[in-house]
């Protein structure tokens, strides 16, 4: 079996580190981010990879950097990796980490390439309506995500996916893809194609503005990017001065001013530019999650109100 080098940090490249492992490939060193202070006592964090790996009795490293790491550098050429294989990692791979294992850098990326190219592959996914995504496996070039594509597997976004339900089930069969894509380069049995750039889409690093409602979209197009950004940056919008996150929606085919509250028999619609949304699910700044009848019963918006303004 292969020797290899596994680079990742989040919990979406757990399983396909576990995989490997219980594939029978040898994994000779685990990369990943350092840990990070985190809660009130500022407590070091593991990645949910070096969690992983520890239990596994996997060797783990944690460079603060590696394009000129010589160290690191001397570290991975003493092991001379048949791969080097990158999920999630959140470092641009240097040239030298390229150039040196006989089958390449093989990234795992959430998304059926070219399409939603960057960081955020699943979440814009969801946000823009897509109905179907999936893994791919590629080796890494110099490019934003445009290596040559090795395996591809679709799968399917349902009505109700988020991008909470939608990354464990593409983490699995991405961890999958990984050990089919690795046996298959070892036995000479697979081509690479290159990427066609006219058909691709980008997915960049989500920020906390992209979840501010705009309500001259349609109430599906808000819905869409209701399920994408969970757990965040969410949407939300504003009432009565402070911020309120739509956590979730149904959709109706009432016709109201864009950002205009209804409220009637218990229910809370909002105008969208087309359509509107049924408030199922809020956040007001400050306060717990709750249904859209208990804010309506604490708060009382009145129909009419307009939010965001």
């Amino acid at each position: 079996m292969a020797a290899l080098v596994f680079c990742g940090t989040p919990r979406f490249a757990v399983p396909t580190l576990e995989a490997l492992v219980h594939a029978g490939f040898t994994v000779r060193l685990v990369v990943t981010q350092p840990d990070k202070p985190s809660g009130r006592g500022l407590a070091l964090r593991l990645s949910p990879v070096k969690q992983s790996a520890l239990a596994l009795n996997l060797p783990v490293t944690q460079p603060e950097s590696i394009k000129n790491n010589s160290e690191f550098r001397s570290q991975l050429a003493s092991i001379n990796p048949d791969a080097i294989i990158v999920v999630g990692y959140g470092r641009i791979i240097p040239q030298w980490m390229i150039d040196l294992p006989r089958l390449g850098n093989i990234n795992l990326h959430a998304s059926l390439l070219p399409k939603y190219r960057g960081a955020a592959p699943i979440q814009w996914a969801i946000a823009r309506g897509e109905t179907i995504t999936g893994v791919t496996t590629m080796r890494i070039d110099a490019g934003l995500d445009t290596g040559d594509i090795l395996l591809q597997r679709e799968m399917p976004i349902g009505a109700t996916d988020t991008a909470e339900t939608l990354a464990p089930a593409l983490a699995a069969a991405g961890a999958d893809l990984i050990v089919e894509t690795l046996r298959a380069l070892q036995a000479g049995r697979i081509e690479a194609r290159p990427q066609d750039d006219s058909q691709a889409s980008l997915a960049p690093i989500m920020k906390k503005e992209d979840g501010r409602i705009d309500f001259q979209l349609s109430a599906p197009e808000i819905r869409n990017r209701m399920r994408g950004f969970q757990p965040w940056p969410g949407v939300f919008t504003s009432f009565r001065g402070k911020n309120l996150h739509l956590w979730d929606a149904a959709l109706s085919e009432r016709s109201l001013v864009p950002g205009e509250l209804l409220a009637e028999d218990n229910r809370l619609l909002i105008g969208c530019a087309e359509g509107a949304l049924e408030v199922l699910e809020v956040q007001l700044e400050g306060k717990k999650r709750m249904a859209a009848r208990d804010f309506m019963h604490g708060y009382r918006p009145q129909t009419g109100e307009k939010l965001g303004s």
